[in-house]
């Protein structure tokens, strides 16, 4: 028997990542922000309120970075979450995390996060159902201890964080299911 439960953001897993730009004076602000999505092979989609302070900052810069969080970095990932730029200004150097700024575009990248997606600014998508930021991924950066076969991130290295939405918990990824591409092939004939 199914039950209803109403009008609710019931999708999981959604990942835990760590949007960051520099503001005008080139200061870092990092947000955490589980309403990511890639949206093409070279896209991705930040479903992010126009009000935050990072949202800002990636309007005057045009770049921005997402970096996976993981768990290792679960206290400061919440932080980013907890706090707001808006009203803390320091809150990246309370964090005592490091940034170094991206080759490829104008945006930090914070080295204790295993991977990140350095991105320009593609398009801003405003609407009355939803503000999205549209990044072009210029290039992915990854700490080397989570890369493997063929230069490809392997997810159980990375211990990426999710995000539950029906209690607000973080969990992580586990064990390799099955194959994609693979799994379903048997009911093709």
């Amino acid at each position: 028997m199914r039950k209803n439960l109403g009008s609710q953001p019931a999708l999981f897993p959604m990942p835990v990542t760590i949007v960051a730009a520099y503001d005008k004076n080139g200061t870092v602000c990092a947000l955490n922000a589980a309403w990511v999505q890639i949206c093409a092979m070279d896209k991705i989609a930040l479903f992010i309120d126009a009000d935050h302070k990072t949202t800002a900052n990636i309007m005057q810069t045009k770049a921005f970075t997402v970096s996976i969080a993981d768990v290792p970095n679960m206290e400061v990932a919440d932080f980013f979450g907890i706090a707001t730029g808006n009203k803390m200004p320091d809150k990246f150097e309370r964090s005592g995390y490091h940034a170094v700024k991206s080759e490829f575009v104008n945006a930090p990248v914070i080295t204790e996060f295993p991977v990140t997606l350095e991105c320009e600014l593609a398009e801003v998508v405003d609407t009355e159902n939803m503000h999205a930021v549209v990044g072009r991924i210029v290039n992915v950066s990854a700490d080397e201890k989570v890369v493997g076969d063929k230069d490809k991130i392997d997810p159980q290295k990375v211990n990426a964080l999710v995000f539950d939405q029906y209690r607000s918990g973080y969990y992580t990824i586990g064990e390799k299911a099955g194959q994609a591409w693979n799994a379903g092939a048997g009911l093709m004939k």
